[in-house]
């Protein structure tokens, strides 16, 4: 995610947050990648076939990682995304990751992470029914 410009990274962060215009923005201007990724993290599933099927399973990776899932999160240690690792790990309020995001000054990946804690936990879940 570092090739992103980090103004881009932080329109990703916002639509975290439930901002619809900058999810179109981004799905129109070149980033549907990172417009898909939002809506995935959010419980989307088909976003999540998007993904896979266009070239983006790191960012699949990423999501299933930050749903806790294992093999998910090795996957991304293992294919070099360790920077998603992170995030993930992030995205649970890790000390680790965020101490490895301060030091590499890395802030708007804590900004993106705590974006989506702030999604997760304003969110009721009903395993059987994920939401978008």
């Amino acid at each position: 995610m570092l090739e992103y410009d980090p103004k881009i990274l932080l329109a990703f962060a916002e639509t975290l947050s439930g901002n619809r215009e900058i999810l179109d923005w981004l799905m129109k201007n070149g980033y549907p990648e990172l417009g898909f990724l939002s809506m995935c993290m959010r419980g989307n599933e088909d976003a999540f076939g998007w993904l896979m099927k266009n070239g983006y399973p790191h960012f699949g990776a990423l999501d299933r990682a930050i749903d806790g899932d294992k093999n998910a999160y090795f996957w991304l240690v293992k294919n070099d995304f360790q920077l998603l690792a992170f995030l993930a790990d992030a995205c649970h309020a890790e000390p680790t990751a965020i101490d490895y995001f301060n030091r590499n000054n890395l802030p708007i990946f804590l900004l993106i992470a705590r974006k989506f804690i702030a999604f997760r936990d304003s969110q009721f879940f009903d395993y059987h029914k994920r939401q978008s």
